[in-house]
């Protein structure tokens, strides 16, 4: 995780991650459209205005400390042509998009590397916009609910293992995890989202950077 340490950096935080959670929940939305659900447009989501995608809450805890939950898409996929891979492709356009921002973020950090100081107020904002969409990528990929990841299994699952997956008490029991892990990794006992998380995180960044 990434804990801000200074104004500017708390600062960049916030606009890069108003940016990506603000592209995330539209892609979710788009895409959800695109499958058939009316409901982003009957609330007004096919909009890549932040005011109304991006949990406040969330957006300033990730900013501080490096997690924060993102907003959430209403899309239904009993309403899409196909359910199942409508609603497939629906959720995993959230993840999918920070990792083309993350891309995008690259080219000028690879082009800025050597040419500006690294704690240049420009050279911070492109490298912390590639690694906290980097992040967003693979956070977002958990199975646990209520991440993108649990739908995007849920979805994958033969139908009988599907309808266990998907009951509300394995629901419960998955959201149970996340907390969990979540905790034990900020106790300092044991950084396992540290393991999942920055790890991938990392070698991915590496590979966009070079």
């Amino acid at each position: 995780m990434l804990f801000a340490s200074s104004p500017q950096e708390i600062l960049i935080n916030l606009i890069v991650l108003g940016i990506g959670m603000t592209i995330h929940e539209f892609a979710h939305n788009y895409v959800g459209y695109q499958m058939g659900d009316p409901t982003p447009a009957q609330q007004g989501r096919l909009t890549l205005n932040p005011m109304v995608h991006i949990n406040w809450v969330g957006w300033l805890m990730f900013a501080i400390i490096g997690f924060g939950i993102l907003g959430q898409a209403p899309i239904s996929p009993s309403r899409m042509r196909n359910p199942r891979w409508g609603y497939l492709a629906a959720v995993a356009a959230g993840p999918l998009s920070n990792l083309l921002l993350a891309v995008v973020f690259a080219i000028p950090t690879r082009m800025l590397l050597g040419s500006v100081p690294v704690e240049s107020f420009i050279f911070q904002f492109f490298y912390i916009g590639v690694f906290f969409n980097v992040l967003l990528f693979i956070f977002n990929l958990l199975p646990l609910y209520p991440l993108d990841g649990w739908h995007i299994t849920y979805t994958l699952l033969p139908p009988d293992l599907a309808a266990t997956w998907g009951s509300p008490q394995w629901r419960q029991y998955s959201q149970y995890a996340f907390f969990g892990l979540l905790l034990l990794s900020f106790s300092g006992l044991f950084n396992a989202f540290g393991l999942f998380i920055s790890q991938p995180t990392f070698a991915i960044i590496r590979f966009l950077l070079g």
